[in-house]
């Protein structure tokens, strides 16, 4: 009796929406049953709403194969659907039950005589279904001959194109055909002109191997030549510094005898010089008091102020710059002074030192003096005119100091001081500038 039921069952095909109806009350169930088949056990820790959608397949293996599984949903569907459960045991279903709430229900508990309820709800389900169906059919047939009618333009299209492929094709095929004989006729060109290019680039290669052997012989013939120059060089100065140490031996006995002698006698420092008596009537004469001095002296005084022992040379650095150079830049000034004074200081030997006003900068430019020049900057808020000033203040009475300037107030002071002011014009001219 059980057999022939089990086929009768099989037999009853479920409808889509009473199939989908009794896996969801299935799904819902799932969490108030104790013991679960193991493949449910994971799909009834799902959400509500995912039971069904992720572990449809399981639900409905196990309630096809799982008879005790399948009472035991149909007890918990029963208990939440009392009044349905009841109707359908007795077999009086409401005619205004839900056909597809009453199959689902009915497939669950298969009361007796289950089947006849069952029946009729699917087929109830089926008539209802039945114009939505021809109404989804007749869309169909609709969106057929559309798409029908989309594919023979569409072939219509494609044929146009390939017409037009074809004939592009042709004349790519043309097109090709001609380049592909252009391109022979330059790769003969190419390979001649390759052909020229790689015996120029060997004799170009044979000479430059050529001119690197001379160099690298001139460059020993250099070598050689330096190492001789040095040579001589080191004898030189061992030469000249012995002369120098000799001479300077001389020099420093005579100024010690000469200081001696000065001490022994007792003999006071000369105030002045024998012309000062004179220079100073004749300043009186002018109306010009208070000048000690003459105005500054032309390139033929400098030049013996310099000839003298130990003439000290102080300079007025962008005096005499800006008087040689206005246009150009300080720097270019400053190096242009320095270089024309390293021969005139390297001739004389005199003590010389360049002063530079800087007296609102915060930095000092770096400079390389030449050997015998000492540069000077002013300080910060100090012009150079009273740098120079205290020069020529600390030297020693008698001593031959020059000050090369066109400032009349420094010709002035440096004057009264005991130096030799010199225009910088005098300057110029000595340097050949």
């Amino acid at each position: 009796m059980s057999g022939a039921r089990d086929e009768e069952v099989a037999g009853r095909e479920l409808p889509g929406p009473v199939r989908t109806r009794a896996l969801s009350l299935a799904a819902d169930a799932l969490p108030l049953l104790g013991e679960l088949p193991a493949p449910l056990r994971k799909v009834a820790g799902f959400a509500p709403q995912r039971r069904a959608r992720l572990g449809g397949s399981q639900i409905a293996a196990a309630l096809e194969t799982d008879d005790d599984f399948r009472r035991r949903v149909a007890d918990q569907v029963a208990a939440a659907e009392p009044a349905l459960a009841t109707a359908l045991a007795e077999g009086v279903v409401p005619a205004a039950a839900d056909p597809v709430e009453v199959a689902a229900l009915a497939w669950l508990a298969r009361p007796e005589g289950w089947e006849t309820a069952f029946d009729d709800a699917v087929r109830r389900v089926s008539e209802a279904a039945a114009p939505r169906d021809a109404a989804e059919l007749e869309r169909a047939r609709a969106r057929v001959e559309v798409a029908e009618r989309a594919l023979r333009d569409a072939r219509q299209d494609h044929k146009t194109q390939l017409e037009e492929l074809k004939s592009e094709n042709t004349t790519l095929r043309r097109k090709l055909g001609e380049e592909r004989a252009a391109r022979r006729t330059a790769g003969d060109s190419l390979s001649d002109e390759l052909v020229a290019e790689q015996e120029a680039r060997q004799k170009a290669e044979t000479a430059l191997a050529a001119a690197e052997a001379d160099v690298r012989r001139l460059r020993g013939q250099v070598e050689e030549l330096r190492a001789a120059a040095a040579s001589v060089r080191r004898e030189q100065r061992s030469d000249r510094d012995d002369a120098t140490l000799r001479t300077r031996m001389l020099l420093d006995t005579l100024i010690e005898a000469g200081q001696g002698l000065r001490r022994e006698l007792g003999l006071p420092a000369t105030p002045g010089t024998p012309a000062d008596r004179i220079e100073a009537a004749i300043s009186e004469a002018a109306g010009s008091p208070g000048a000690a001095k003459p105005g500054p002296a032309d390139a033929v005084l400098l030049e013996r102020y310099l000839g003298m022992p130990r003439a000290r040379l102080i300079v007025d650095g962008y005096n005499v710059s800006k008087t040689a150079w206005p246009d150009a830049t300080l720097e270019t000034q400053r190096t242009r002074l320095l270089t024309a004074l390293a021969q005139l200081v390297s001739r004389t030997g005199a003590e010389t030192t360049v002063v530079f006003d800087a007296a609102s900068s915060l930095t000092r430019p770096p400079v390389a003096p030449p050997r015998g020049v000492k540069v000077l900057f002013s300080p910060q808020g100090v012009i150079a005119d009273d740098v120079i000033r205290e020069l020529v203040a600390v030297e020693p009475a008698g001593r031959v100091v020059v000050v090369v300037t066109s400032d009349a107030e420094v010709v002035r002071d440096v004057g009264k001081a005991g130096a030799r002011p010199i225009s910088s014009s005098a300057l110029l001219t000595v340097l050949g500038t």
